[in-house]
This record gives C-alpha cells, sequence and structure tokens, in this order.
C-alpha cells in the first residue's frame, strides 16, 4: 500500500498539488496601474475622490504617532473585493507613515469596483 501512495504522489500533477504564490508588490503594482487605467469619465473621478478621502483619513489616525518626520516617498496597493473592502496590501517604501498607512487601510472600504478583484494604489511623495 505504501508503494501506491508513493506512486501516486509522484504523478499527481505539481501544479494541483501546491498552493498558489504569493503574489509580490511589483506584480500587484502592475495590476493596480492596469486596473486604474481602464477607470474611466464619472467612475475615476469616483475613485480618485476616495483614495484621496482615504489618505486624508490615514495621514490624520497616523498623526497620532510619532513619525520621526520621515518624507521617504512610498506606495500602498490594495485589492479591493466587489464591494470595495480592502482585502489585501502591497508596501513599497519603510518609512513609519507607510507602514502606519498600510495597516490603516486593511479591510477599510473605498467604492465599489468595476470587477473584482480590482487593484488600486496610493502613491505618495512629499515634493515641493
Amino acid at each position: 500500500m505504501p508503494t501506491l501512495l508513493l506512486a501516486l504522489l509522484l504523478l499527481a500533477d505539481p501544479q494541483t498539488s501546491t498552493a498558489a504564490a504569493p503574489m509580490d508588490y511589483a506584480d500587484a503594482k502592475r495590476l493596480a496601474d492596469a486596473d486604474e487605467a481602464a477607470v474611466t469619465g464619472p467612475a475615476k473621478e469616483k475613485l480618485l475622490a476616495a483614495q484621496a478621502a482615504l489618505l486624508d483619513a490615514g495621514v490624520a489616525d497616523c498623526n497620532r504617532f510619532d513619525l520621526r518626520g520621515d518624507v521617504t516617498p512610498f506606495i500602498v496597493v490594495m485589492q479591493l473585493d466587489a464591494q470595495g473592502r480592502v482585502r489585501q496590501t502591497w508596501r513599497e517604501g519603510g518609512s513609519p507613515l507607510a507602514i502606519c498607512l498600510e495597516r490603516y487601510v486593511r479591510d477599510r472600504i473605498l467604492v465599489p469596483p468595476p470587477k473584482a478583484p480590482f487593484h488600486a494604489s496610493l502613491e505618495i511623495s512629499f515634493g515641493r
């Protein structure tokens, strides 16, 4: 019996026996750029307004903490479900504000997207 089990495991399709690899930041950002570019007209305006409101609320919430004045640019990518709830995040940048904002957006609701999953990003820079 153990020989039969070993033979079945060796013949099994490796694609079906392993879980899907987790998405990395670069892949998530590419999806966000493509998803956001596909939104036009009033839906685009609504998405941008929701992103701005989420960013403003997140920065206000994070200001409760001493973030040591680090003004390094960063990006937070969000994966939204059909209701617009943030289900997963990825971040480029390790400043205290970046970390705080990524934590803040998790499980928040943006806007119902045109498709699910939908990827969007918050790109923050502190230029003059």
